[in-house]
């Protein structure tokens, strides 16, 4: 990840551990002026840091912004390929549309696209999703891996799982649970939702576009009408401001290690842990296709990711794709 000056400044005084940064040994090791340094310094405070200058010995950083920037992903960040490449924007109309550009450029496998906003934000089958500015996670990973499209089919369960395990993981307190298949619940409310997409030739793929949003840290009131009763936030859930930075790193850390597990053994290797952690299995729901509607037991999911529904005749269906309804 190629660092601004800023972010490099930034990144010094991170690391000083609550020491004061002296403005000219930032300016001579960086080999900018020290007016340079000072410009930085004002603008990183525009962004919500705040410092304290002391007398002959530099800068002490007094607070920093929940913010998505790289720098502050950065210092939680333990993988080797996810998120070492980070497109950080203020708004955005959508990080999956941008995702798709910088794939189809090349962009390596774990680059991350993340924005503080979203104002065309979409989930599956187009649907809107709403991406308030600084209170949730949005972002979309590009993955490269060697698989066909059609053992990609599965791709969104693994996700679901890092997520998932990733939360549990920070926010011991909560018990969130994936409905198939790209929904996590908190207490039967929706807290996140995965949009994977796919760029492929017939028998290859070359990048799966991950869409992941997450309600952080929005209040009740931020909620629309429309989806008050049927959302929820990590805040609301834990009582507790959410640490952004924090939460990515971490679902970075556990997608790099699922994806790798994936491309070796399969979706069978993960699926065991999918089902400890879905909401779905075992539930009478009703599923809503193209075509039809219909109801039964969730009975399980196969090796590849495919629902599988018990009607009350016996009769089992394969669900491939469908909205589902937990009753």
């Amino acid at each position: 990840m190629t660092m601004s000056m800023k972010d490099e400044i930034l990144k010094r005084i991170l690391a000083s551990n609550g020491e004061a940064v002296s403005g000219q040994e930032l300016a001579d090791s960086l080999g900018v002026s020290r007016t340079a340094v000072w410009k930085h310094m004002q603008t990183l405070q525009e962004e919500g840091y705040t410092f304290e200058t002391i007398k002959k010995k530099g800068y002490v950083l007094t607070g920093v912004p929940n913010s998505l920037s790289p720098t502050q992903i950065e210092l939680f960040l333990k993988t080797e390929h996810f998120g070492r490449e980070i497109h950080y924007f203020d708004v955005v109309d959508s990080t999956q549309t941008i995702a798709h550009k910088l794939a189809q450029e090349g962009a390596p496998h774990g680059t991350v696209i993340i924005g503080e906003e979203q104002t065309a934000g979409r989930g599956r089958m187009a649907r809107a999703w709403e991406s308030v500015h600084g209170s949730g996670i949005w972002m979309t990973v590009i993955v490269r891996p060697d698989v066909t499209p059609q053992q990609a089919s599965s791709f969104t369960l693994v996700v679901a799982v890092a997520v998932t395990m990733a939360i549990k993981t920070l926010y011991q307190d909560i018990e969130p649970a994936i409905k198939w298949p790209n929904d996590l619940l908190i207490k039967g409310k929706k807290c996140t939702g995965i949009l994977t997409e796919m760029q492929a030739e017939a028998d290859l793929v070359q990048a799966l576009l991950v869409g992941i949003g997450i309600n952080a840290n929005q209040e009740a009131a931020d909620f629309s009408p429309d989806i008050a009763d049927i959302a929820t936030s990590l805040r609301l859930e834990t009582g507790e401001e959410i640490n952004r930075a924090a939460l990515v790193a971490l679902i970075l850390q556990y997608l790099e290690q699922f994806t790798e597990l994936y491309i070796e053994e399969g979706f069978a290797s993960i699926k065991t842990l999918w089902e400890q952690l879905s909401c779905t299995i075992g539930q009478r729901i009703e599923v809503t296709t193209i075509r039809e509607r219909f109801e039964g037991i969730a009975s399980g999911i196969t090796d590849d990711g495919v629902l599988q529904l018990t009607q009350d005749d016996g009769l089992v269906r394969t669900i491939y794709a469908g909205d589902i309804k937990i009753l």
